[in-house]
This record gives C-alpha cells, sequence and structure tokens, in this order.
C-alpha cells in the first residue's frame, strides 16, 4: 500500500460513522478520514458534486494531507470520482465502492426521487417510515441479525432517518446527482490516476453491470467483484474493501 492517507467519503443517506469496519480493518497501517459530508453534517446545506469535492479538497487542507488515497461510497464514489477528475494532484488512488458515478447506475426510482415534490415526499416517506421501524426493538434485533448490522449502526440509521434535515439533504442530493451525472460521464475519461472499483453481484441499487461499464469508462480501471454482496458492501465486506483500498492482501486478515 502506498503511504498515502485514506480519505472516505461516505454515501447517500450516510455519515462518517459508515465507515468504521472499513476503518478498523485497515487499523494502524494507514491514517484513515472520513466526515460528514455537507448536507449530513447537521449544519450545511447539501451540495452538488463539485461542492462536495471542494470540501474533500478542505478537509485535506485541514488536516495537512497533500495527497491522498480517495474512496467513496455510493453517491461519495462520484464525489471521488469528481475531485480525482478535477484535482488529480490530491488523488494518489481512487477506489469506488457500489458507485453511483455513471449514468448507468440511475434508474427510474432514482429519477422519481429527484422530482421536486414527488421525490421529496416518496424519499421523505421511506426513510420516516424506515427509521420508526428501526425504533421497535425487536424488529431492529431482527434486521440486526437478517443483515448483519451491529445495533450502534442501526441506532445511528435510525436517529439520521427520522431528521426533517435528512429528507431535505436526500431530495436535493437526488436532483443534483441527476443533473451532475451526465458532466461526470463526459469526465471519466480523463480521470489518470489508478483506479478500483468495487461492487457486489447481489447489488439492487446500482447494478453490477453499472459498475462493469464504469470500469470500461476509466482509464485502466481494475473491477473487483464481490459475490453475493449487496449495496452496503462497506460494511458487510469490510476486509474485502480494505484489501482493495490497499491494493493488496498482505496486511488483511480475512472476513
Amino acid at each position: 500500500m502506498s503511504n498515502d492517507p485514506v480519505l472516505l467519503l461516505h454515501g447517500q443517506p450516510g455519515a462518517a460513522c459508515d465507515w468504521e469496519h472499513v476503518r478498523a480493518a485497515i487499523g494502524d497501517v494507514a491514517r484513515t478520514i472520513a466526515f460528514d459530508r455537507p448536507g449530513w453534517d447537521g449544519r450545511s446545506a447539501a451540495r452538488d458534486l463539485a461542492g462536495n469535492a471542494s470540501a474533500a479538497r478542505m478537509v485535506l487542507d485541514r488536516t495537512g494531507i497533500a495527497r491522498a488515497t480517495v474512496v467513496g461510497h455510493s453517491l461519495g464514489a462520484a464525489v471521488a470520482a469528481w475531485l480525482a477528475w478535477s484535482s488529480p494532484e490530491r488523488v494518489g488512488r481512487l477506489v469506488l465502492v457500489a458507485p453511483a458515478a455513471n449514468i448507468d447506475s440511475l434508474g427510474p426510482v432514482d429519477y422519481l426521487l429527484a422530482t421536486p415534490v414527488a421525490g421529496w415526499l416518496a424519499g421523505a416517506g421511506a426513510m420516516a417510515g424506515g427509521g420508526f421501524v428501526l425504533g421497535a426493538g425487536l424488529v431492529r434485533r431482527w434486521v440486526a441479525e437478517a443483515t448483519a448490522l451491529d445495533d450502534r449502526y442501526l441506532h445511528s440509521a435510525r436517529r439520521i432517518l427520522l431528521t426533517p434535515r435528512a429528507w431535505r439533504s436526500f431530495a436535493r442530493e437526488q436532483q443534483l446527482l441527476v443533473r451532475d451525472l451526465p458532466v461526470l460521464e463526459r469526465r471519466l475519461d480523463e480521470i489518470a490516476v489508478p483506479t478500483t472499483i468495487v461492487a457486489g453481484t447481489a447489488d439492487h441499487v446500482v447494478s453490477i453491470g453499472a459498475a462493469r461499464r464504469l470500469a470500461g469508462r476509466i482509464r485502466d480501471a481494475e473491477l473487483v467483484e464481490i459475490e453475493h454482496a449487496g449495496h452496503l458492501v462497506h460494511l458487510h465486506h469490510a476486509a474485502e474493501v480494505a484489501r482493495a483500498i490497499a491494493g493488496s492482501t498482505a496486511w488483511i486478515s480475512p472476513d
């Protein structure tokens, strides 16, 4: 693995704590930095891909990091790709996990959620409903067992899902993502940093086909497919994601 620190960009909805398992798998081998992106930090409004990339650069500046391995999950992968295109000097390696970083990653539901009124209502309703369901201890334990997610993560997810600010951020990001992905799509072949794409073959949010086509657009990109993994591959297969970040199997133990 290079000596570069690792900057981790969460998806939508999401938080810096989504990366806890990956950070634990990396351990002391590399410095890891995760932060709550704009719109999810409880203070700022959601931003477009360029605005998120600017926020990532500010985090690197604030922590005194000239260059990092930049890792993004889902929408965070689009931010990571935008950063690699717009500021290649700040990105030593690029790792895109379950990436919503090309037009093929968008489906009919994404376009619905991007509509001004119906999309907001649908997104807010789904998030609030999920939050209320996770409030029931018995249901939360069942979800924890069924998904292999720990109770602390589910508590954190519940708090996010029940926050009106999160509903607004989700709707706004969805609109900006649909607007910005065609622009990013035209820039993918300009990304020149070493790139690894990690995707689950059972991802029903961003299909494995979309990930394969993305790998074909970025120069010399490596595609790591994890059999039977879904969209939360960084939670359920943290060691494999950490190995992809490392670019080596030497220092990460198996799941």
